[in-house]
């Protein structure tokens, strides 16, 4: 099971979601890069269980522990060890689920792949690994804004069939976590609340979309051929627990479009560099980032585990009905936001050092 992610910015994740804690590894971060636990600890907040009524009510204060790799406020060079314990794990919680296989979850899947599965809380499979991803994209994110002002911000912008209206060029971190939705559309988020809401008294679940902008992304970034820009982004995307669907600047909406109306055209920006009067391309062309922004939207289905009965098997073949247990989101749109922010983070941070690696040849 690979558990590893980027070339020259990378992360090896570890940890279950019932187990003694999760954490990352990261190597290949520069030395001599100024960052707090603070800093990190603020992306592992915004992730966090607990926050708000609208996601799960597991009491995880998600404490950072930094084991290696930072000196006196600054990277090493060296690897970057982080662990959060797990302080309110219920494993008891999923007994009734030991030999059930739960619909829409990676149950049968992963015990027909490797002939054993950790039942309790899905084990690798759990959104709780993403901690590792949020807390190395934490770095990652640092590592960005100072080497070239890159900026990473992902919202809600929708769930379930209630849509926002949100200013790509002029929406703030501030604006974003304003509404425990996440959702920078006062309007909207109200809406999605009461959604969200109605599905949690319903035993029920909802899904969404994430919008996710990076800014002052620098021309140049991803290759053109398997290691696209747009392809790495997807990846990790796709990669996060509950993602089915994934885009970048028009997206399947260019098939509604024609070439004259969906082409960027350019004009000279400052200091003669070439700007698009459009976005289109979401700030990607032939793989490689062409220094306008990227944006991409990422798709994550309703939360498999609900309240309701539902239909299954056993280990053994036999039907029966599942109602879950324990404490769950009734949508994860809300904590999806860092962890979308956190693999951009990641596949920007890999593709910029392994740009600044490459020689060219005068």
């Amino acid at each position: 099971m690979s558990s590893s992610w980027g070339q020259a910015f990378r992360i090896h994740t570890f940890g279950e979601s019932h187990g003694g804690g999760v954490g990352v590894v990261v190597d290949g971060c520069p030395p001599r890069l100024a960052i707090s636990a603070e800093e990190i600890q603020h992306d592992l907040d915004r992730r966090r269980p607990g926050q708000s009524r609208l996601v799960t009510q597991r009491d995880e204060a998600d404490q950072l522990e930094i084991l290696s790799g930072l000196f006196e406020g600054q990277t090493l060079g060296t690897s970057i060890g982080m662990f959060v314990r797990n302080k309110d794990a219920r494993p008891s919680a999923y007994d009734h689920m030991a030999d059930v296989y739960r619909p829409s979850h990676a149950d049968f899947t992963t015990e027909a792949k490797y002939g054993i599965r950790n039942w309790q809380g899905g084990g690798r499979a759990s959104a709780r690994e993403t901690i590792g991803r949020v807390a190395g994209g934490a770095v990652a994110r640092k590592l960005l804004a100072t080497v070239a002002n890159i900026e990473v911000l992902a919202w809600v912008s929708k769930v379930h069939q209630v849509e926002a209206d949100v200013d790509l060029e002029t929406v703030t971190l501030a604006d974003v976590e304003a509404d425990p939705t996440r959702c920078p559309d006062p309007t909207a988020a109200a809406a999605m609340t009461t959604a969200i809401e109605d599905a949690r008294r319903a035993g029920d679940s909802l899904g969404g979309v994430v919008t996710c902008v990076a800014r002052n992304v620098p021309a140049g970034l991803g290759e053109p051929v398997f290691d696209k820009l747009d392809a790495e982004l997807a990846k990790g995307a796709l990669s996060l627990p509950a993602a089915k669907g994934f885009e970048i600047g028009s997206g399947f909406g260019a098939t509604d479009m024609t070439g004259l109306e969906h082409n960027d055209p350019f004009v000279p920006g400052p200091n003669g560099t070439p700007v698009t009067t459009t976005n289109h391309s979401g700030g990607v062309q032939g793989g490689i980032s062409n220094g306008m922004d990227v944006v991409f939207r990422v798709a994550f289905k309703p939360t498999g585990t609900i309240a309701s009965a539902q239909n299954t098997v056993t280990r053994a073949g036999e039907p029966t009905v599942l109602a879950a247990k324990g404490r769950h989101d009734p949508c994860v749109l809300p904590r999806a936001v860092p962890m979308v922010e956190a693999m951009a983070c990641l596949t920007l941070a890999d593709l910029y050092l392994r740009q600044q690696q490459m020689t060219v040849l005068e």
